[in-house]
């Protein structure tokens, strides 16, 4: 009997599990590596990734970047935010620290998360969870964002304050580096995003964004 294979592939995003045990442990979608020098975000039509821009400064990402699927920041995840007007609309951005080299986007990695890092871009509430490979034995002894490195964190900090730092000087520095924050808050914001999805995105009308 010949067997039965789907045509099409799951939209990151939206067919993708967020991980059996969130929000403590998620599933994080991979867009951008430490060693891409071009900035790629997925297209939300698609579930392709798309060519954004090449990166604004001489610095690469510190850590594999990507999202959380069946996330979204609107107003539960503007509300933790000091300062946020509204949530960015995206799908929840996520940092995941790995000892060993991973150099290919578009994967699946399994995560822990320990804390993350409150940013304001344009007063749009930008968070970016920070989370360790699961599979990564290097990493056990961290539970928290404060048990890593001062300079592994700072590293990730100074990245995303000056990521889409205009070079030539003609606009100014659109983010703002409110703080960071521990794994408690952390599961707070992943929790907002997840409560964001469903009332944006019910599971009975579910489709991909205009």
């Amino acid at each position: 009997m010949t067997k039965s294979f789907d045509r099409f592939r799951a939209h990151p995003w939206h067919g993708l599990p967020i991980g059996s045990d969130a929000p403590a442990h998620v599933d994080a979608y991979i867009e951008i590596t430490p060693f891409d020098a071009v900035k790629y975000e997925i297209d939300k039509k698609t579930g392709y990734l798309r060519v954004d821009r090449p990166q604004g400064s001489s610095a690469l990402p510190p850590t594999l970047y990507g999202f959380i699927p069946q996330t979204y920041c609107a107003d539960r995840v503007a509300a933790l935010t000091p300062g946020a007007e509204v949530g960015d609309m995206d799908p929840l951005d996520i940092c995941v620290l790995s000892q060993q080299r991973i150099d290919r986007a578009e994967i699946v990695t399994p995560a822990r998360v320990v804390g993350g890092i409150q940013l304001l871009d344009d007063g749009e509430a930008d968070d970016k969870i920070v989370a360790l490979l699961e599979s990564d034995p290097v990493f056990d002894y961290a539970k928290d964002l404060k048990n890593l490195p001062v300079t592994v964190v700072n590293r990730i900090v100074h990245y995303f304050g000056t990521y889409k730092l205009d070079i030539s000087g003609k606009k100014p520095n659109s983010i703002e580096v409110v703080g960071t924050y521990g794994r408690e808050h952390a599961l707070q914001v992943i929790e907002a995003s997840m409560a964001d999805y469903n009332e944006h995105f019910p599971s009975d009308e579910r489709r991909q964004p205009d």
